[in-house]
């Protein structure tokens, strides 16, 4: 029971992310690989309210999700619709997209490592711990796992049952058919990326409330959420959550019952046995 719960503890907070991906990816066509990097700005935020300024770390928020919005917006605007615009084919947008993400990946790193230095952080917030079905979690984890729900599931409701959010899916579905509609594409696209991003900085953020981190920590998480996508199917929201819970349970397991060492190389094993016996995901539907 221990073991599940920490591993579904682990899991929201790796949705949190996966989520913000798998809507950049389903809505944008943009398969970012610099999201890992918004993680680490929100880690960064959180960790100089706690310290500098001596403030609650989640007061962040309130900086981190309008700077992420609009820097994401920018992103999108002025370094990826020219992208956009040029693709004649899905395929080479996802190829152009791929290169200019993975070179922003490493200019991104390359300002942290020269603003904060390559030395690691991490502060002591609501360490504490709490009781829950006779076991003792910390406050920190309990508190980021509710946060990452309530994200998970406003971001479901909002796509399920506004008309703000059925244009959002009618756009993954199809552009050109949602362009026949009277949607602008390119707005609800920029949107939705700014906003993938947005949440991708949200989660870094509470990550750092019990995890030490440093300035190229990203990559691991870009790696985590793109697996987490796939598995859950791309672009669907549902899979992407149940995916990065079942992630975290593997992970949890590997770690307490073989070797901490092992759980980066479990999660490849997971994310190669879903390639192999079920390539659409565990929600998407198969190619015919």
């Amino acid at each position: 029971m221990q073991i599940l719960i920490t591993g579904i503890f682990l899991g929201g907070v790796y949705a949190i992310i996966a989520v913000g991906l798998s809507l950049q990816y389903g809505v944008s066509r943009i398969m970012n690989l610099a999201v890992g990097e918004m993680l680490v700005a929100g880690a960064f935020a959180a960790f100089w309210f706690s310290t500098a300024q001596s403030l609650n770390p989640y007061l962040s928020l309130l900086v981190v999700i309008p700077v992420a919005f609009c820097a994401n917006w920018l992103i999108y605007r002025y370094l990826l619709l020219p992208l956009v615009r040029r693709a004649k084919t899905r395929g080479q947008l996802e190829v152009d997209s791929i290169l200019v993400t993975f070179g922003l990946s490493f200019t991104l790193v390359g300002i942290f490592l020269w603003a904060f230095g390559g030395q690691f952080f991490n502060y002591s917030f609501l360490s504490v711990p709490v009781e829950i079905f006779d076991s003792r979690y910390g406050q920190n984890r309990v508190l980021a796992f509710v946060i990452a729900f309530v994200v998970c599931a406003a971001l479901w409701i909002w796509l399920n049952h506004t008309r703000s959010g059925l244009s959002m899916r009618a756009i993954s579905v199809d552009t050109r058919a949602a362009s026949l509609v009277a949607i602008d594409v390119e707005k609800s696209s920029n949107f939705a990326f700014a906003l993938g991003g947005a949440i991708a900085a949200t989660g870094g953020m509470v990550l750092s409330t019990f995890l030490t981190f440093d300035a190229s920590i990203g990559i691991v998480f870009t790696l985590k959420a793109l697996v987490i996508v796939i598995m859950g199917g791309v672009g669907d929201i549902r899979g992407a959550i149940v995916a990065a819970l079942v992630l975290g349970i593997t992970e949890t397991v590997v770690a307490r019952l073989i070797d901490p060492g092992l759980t980066l190389a479990a999660a490849y094993v997971l994310f190669l046995l879903i390639l192999l016996f079920r390539p659409q995901g565990l929600f998407g539907r198969a190619q015919t």
